[in-house]
């Protein structure tokens, strides 16, 4: 009987674990210090889910956004939004890659089948960085601070710590968690 009862408690014990992990534990996107690894963010995300990071770009004083998808819980170039050619702008498509207008004159890039294991943003110092995700926009200044550099990545997080960063978002975001 002693056996049976701790074969028992052994099994309630890592069903109990199993539990715990996947209702607190989540795929992210998460946004930390470039430099020293300190987290700034936690985003629930899924597969399939898309998320861009929009800014003026230094050059041609345009918006860019750059949109990006969980893909093979990996981040994956989609596609890129400019209204003008500038330094660092793409001119050319590569094999692939389709070039389609918008109705507001922007210029979608679209077609990547770029995997990104090292996606960072330096934000500006003169104009902002814009997160888009989950239908809520971040100021990444606000969020990071000027210059810092924020490295974006895909992992799974343990949400309960990361929920009062959400209290400041509204809607059907919040709800997701």
């Amino acid at each position: 009987m002693k056996r049976f009862l701790t074969g028992a408690a052994v099994v309630v014990i890592i069903a109990s674990s199993v539990f715990i992990y996947n209702i607190f534990w989540a795929p992210s996107l998460v946004l930390s210090d470039g430099n020293t690894g300190k987290t700034f963010a936690v985003y629930p995300v899924n597969e399939g889910d898309e998320f861009s990071v929009t800014f003026v770009h230094s050059v041609n004083k345009s918006p860019v956004t750059d949109v990006y998808q969980i893909r093979n819980g990996a981040i994956y170039v989609s596609r890129t939004i400019y209204y003008s050619f500038g330094a660092g702008v793409q001119t050319r498509l590569e094999p692939g890659q389709t070039l389609e207008y918008g109705g507001d004159g922007s210029m979608i890039v679209s077609g990547f089948q770029r995997r990104l294991d090292n996606l960072s943003y330096i934000v500006g110092t003169v104009s902002d960085h814009i997160l888009k995700i989950g239908g809520e926009s971040v100021s990444l200044r606000d969020l990071c601070g000027r210059n810092a550099t924020v490295r974006f990545y895909y992992g799974s997080k343990f949400l309960i710590i990361w929920r009062a960063k959400f209290r400041s978002f509204s809607g059907s975001f919040l709800n997701r968690l």
